[in-house]
């Protein structure tokens, strides 16, 4: 029986390859008496994994490790508590780190995390550099990875995003039917996978109203609150928009920050948009229309997939994309 697989020995027990994999693996979540049986019809058939005695013997850690940009955004405190409440229920408990979109911190908690510390990495990238190739030392050491919002295109590993470019192209054509003709778009990073498609919903939606691309209005903002600030306050006086969106959630308080210095009233005078789940965004003074990306479902999608790896690799797909749909929500801040 030396080309008996897997496949063959969870059709003959009658069960999934998922359920079959996770015996192999000791998981908690199989019954005793279902994975005796498993165990048994192994042994009729001489069947045996390579990762068979080991995976019986592993000590896991029991840790799986959160990499996140910041933690002051509401988004990734959200996503956050949707990964732990699944890693919770694995009887597994979360490590997080914080990159504050620096490259060599990343690099540096990814390169800490093969000492056997954490089980496996639920990531959202900081973007800041090209050579994602270091990432590519987890698959040859076997540590699982999966991205999510924030991904690195170049890197095939399992990842969980939002629509990002349907809802720009609607939070931009939002902007336009509440009567703006001269939106500046927000921004911090490009380059960044979410940046691209961001930027690319804003640019086609004034396409299809026939509103000129003014590449003044495209403004590369930084992690900086001040710095914002001062970029900000050039833009509205010197540019003078009559819509801003914002795509990431500080740009926005930036914006509100930055129009009461100058005294300018939103909605009156500059109507705001942006990608945000915060919660007190109904409480703001306009309250803010947004963008929402299901945060918590994400982190739940995520997790879910990782423990997928873990517990049965062999069924996952390397390229496996799920996309989630975002909300538009509409408040004072655009009202006409």
């Amino acid at each position: 029986m030396q080309n008996f697989n897997i496949k063959e020995l969870a059709k003959a027990l009658g069960l999934s390859t998922s359920t079959v994999s996770r015996a192999f693996r000791d998981n908690s979540d199989i019954s005793k008496e279902t994975k005796e049986r498993i165990l048994a019809k192994a042994r009729e058939f001489n069947y045996q994994p390579n990762h068979y005695a080991s995976n019986l013997r592993e000590q896991r850690s029991k840790t799986i490790a959160v990499i996140v940009p910041e933690l002051a955004n509401n988004f990734f405190s959200q996503a956050i508590h949707g990964i732990e409440r699944v890693a919770r229920d694995k009887g597994y408990h979360i490590l997080i780190y914080a990159t504050e979109d620096d490259y060599e911190k990343e690099v540096s908690f990814i390169r800490h995390l093969h000492n056997g510390r954490a089980d496996g990495i639920i990531m959202s990238v900081s973007g800041e550099a090209n050579d994602h190739t270091y990432l590519n030392e987890l698959s040859q050491k076997r540590l699982p990875l999966v991205f999510f919002d924030r991904v690195y295109e170049d890197i095939i590993t399992p990842r969980v995003i939002t629509n990002d470019y349907d809802s720009s192209f609607s939070a931009t054509e939002h902007l336009i039917k509440q009567g703006c003709k001269k939106i500046a778009y927000l921004v911090i990073n490009k380059n960044l996978s979410i940046g691209k498609f961001r930027m690319q919903g804003y640019i086609d939606a004034l396409a299809k109203y026939e509103i000129p691309f003014d590449d003044r209005l495209v403004v590369d903002c930084t992690n900086s609150y001040a710095k914002n600030n001062l970029i900000l306050k050039r833009l509205l006086v010197d540019v003078g928009p009559d819509g801003v969106f914002t795509s990431v959630e500080r740009l926005a308080f930036a914006t509100y920050y930055a129009c009461y210095d100058l005294n300018i009233q939103i909605p009156q005078q500059l109507r705001v948009i942006g990608f945000s789940s915060l919660e007190i965004a109904p409480l703001l003074n306009p309250s803010l229309t947004t963008v929402t990306q299901p945060a918590t479902k994400i982190g739940i999608e995520a997790a879910n997939l990782l423990f997928k790896m873990l517990e049965a690799p062999e069924t996952v797909d390397p390229n496996e994309e799920i996309v989630l749909n975002s909300k538009l929500i509409k408040r004072r801040s655009t009202e006409k």
